[in-house]
């Protein structure tokens, strides 16, 4: 008969997982391992695990029956069906009160659904987004669990033991909300991560292709940057990147294909502020950006036959760079506004109790957003718990403030070079219509009323109040039933 001596079990052994559980060993809890492929567990066992307290298993049912109650079962495997497969084969095996983990980076609605179906069934369910890569996961990455609000005090120990810690040992892990909180807040920081990797990338093609920087020059300024407003993990490997070298002394950023991977978090964020009728015009761009990178043989063909000849840089070098740095700035306060501007309406939406100093406390550390500017934000909302919108915050509005000039000054040489800066401007473009009291979305909805009879309010009405104008003396007073402002 198995004994039940582990305090947590794990399954999916690829890197991720086999990382998490060196740091749940190193952190003095007992972990049981499985893969559906049985050679990796041995493999596991006899090489990294090998000296640790970790147990290997061949079954399901060896896994389970090592377990102490609760049971806690945590699945490190590839989002989708694969995580219902798993976790089918393991109600059976299970109790009343038992916790199952999806540490995977799946669909906020999958794992609502998967939540309220694992409870239906007595069991409880967690889905908790883990930020931080593959170092983050065997030293410490952030951690975003929500669900089964019960199965936390089972699992809090263990999750904020293995997660990063800020300077004063707060760890980057807190419960997030019930349903799929935990998931939505992991999508949003990716979302953000998307946004900030267009950024940098935005303003070393504007150093390369405006200035003509060396990488060797870049790899200094982005040093530079690092140990300022903007020091942060991706501006830091950036850097790296820079200074770079292969054995024969080329820069190996210089040999790699400009075609940018993704994953489809970023793609779920654009879709969910279009959901949620947020202006997430930022990450949407970084998105898109990826996607036109994608379309290789047909630029390269365009740009054959679109040709631009760019004028010479004639201005200050130094002071170029300067205000790159500070166009860069601004652009990653616009992300991070809009990200929060989407967990504030998902929250409104399903009833969740979001903790947004705390969010950006669970990703001061381990995660890959990692920044100094997060600890502004979280006293943004120390100062504020009721804060609406980050640039209602004095600090940011004058950072904002302090740096718009050059944002401007390097959005429009930007245009005047030919260098495209999607997320950069799009971002300036949220600033500018956020802080008009009045659009021209007036226009809009007139044309809207025109051809469809969709109707309007008025400035001088009550809001509430709809209108419609026959605007050709030809059409009925009938209008349509729908108006979505």
């Amino acid at each position: 008969m198995t004994t039940a001596i582990c305090d947590i079990g794990l399954i999916g052994l690829a890197v991720m997982g086999q990382n998490l559980v060196l740091n749940m060993n190193d952190h003095g809890y007992k972990v049981c391992v499985y893969n559906r492929t049985t050679s990796k567990v041995d493999d596991f066992m006899a090489n990294e695990a090998r000296g640790t307290a970790v147990e290997g298993a061949h079954s399901l049912e060896e896994l389970v029956g090592k377990l102490k109650r609760p049971r806690r079962v945590m699945m490190m495997i590839k989002a989708g069906d694969a995580v219902d497969q798993q976790i089918e084969a393991l109600l059976p095996l299970l109790e009343p009160g038992d916790i199952l983990i999806d540490g995977g980076n799946s669909n906020y609605n999958d794992t609502a659904r998967r939540v309220a179906y694992v409870e239906s069934k007595g069991l409880l369910y967690i889905g908790t987004g883990v930020s931080g890569g593959e170092e983050g996961a065997r030293t410490g990455p952030s951690i975003m669990p929500g669900g089964s609000a019960a199965a936390w005090p089972a699992v809090k120990p263990i999750l904020q033991s293995i997660a990063a810690k800020v300077a004063d040992g707060s760890p980057c892990c807190d419960w997030v909300g019930e349903g799929g909180a935990g998931h939505f807040v992991k999508m949003v920081h990716n979302g953000i991560e998307y946004g900030d990797m267009q950024l940098i990338a935005e303003s070393y093609d504007l150093l390369k292709n405006v200035l003509g920087m060396s990488n060797a020059e870049m790899h200094q300024v982005f040093s530079e940057w690092n140990t300022g407003k903007l020091d942060s993990y991706l501006v830091e490997i950036t850097r790296d990147i820079l200074g770079y070298a292969d054995e024969n002394g080329t820069a190996v950023l210089d040999l790699i294909l400009d075609t940018a991977g993704q994953k489809g978090t970023g793609r779920w964020t654009a879709i969910s502020a279009l959901e949620f009728g947020i202006p997430l015009n930022l990450i949407t761009e970084a998105v898109l950006a990826r996607s036109l990178s994608a379309l290789k043989a047909e630029r390269v063909e365009a740009s054959k036959q679109l040709t631009y000849q760019p004028p010479q840089f004639a201005g200050d070098r130094a002071a170029f760079v300067r205000d790159t740095h500070d166009a860069l700035y601004a652009s990653k306060i616009m992300s991070y506004t809009q990200g929060y501007m989407l967990m504030m309406e998902a929250a409104k939406e399903y009833g969740w109790n979001l903790n947004y100093g705390g969010i950006a406390l669970m990703w001061r550390g381990g995660c890959i957003i990692r920044s100094v500017f997060l600890g502004n934000i979280k006293d943004a909302f120390d100062n504020n718990p009721d804060l609406s919108n980050l640039l209602f915050d004095r600090y940011f509005q004058q950072e904002v403030a302090d740096a718009q000039e050059a944002w401007r000054r390097v959005i429009a040489k930007a245009v005047e070079f030919g260098v495209p800066v999607p997320a950069m401007s799009s971002a300036l473009a949220f600033y500018d219509g956020f802080r008009h009291e009045r659009l021209p979305a007036n226009l809009i909805q007139a044309q809207r009323d025109y051809f469809g009879a969709h109707t309007y309010e008025r400035v001088d009405r009550p809001r509430g109040e709809f209108y419609h104008t026959n605007w050709t003396g030809e059409g009925g007073s009938m209008t349509a039933t729908t108006y979505n402002a």
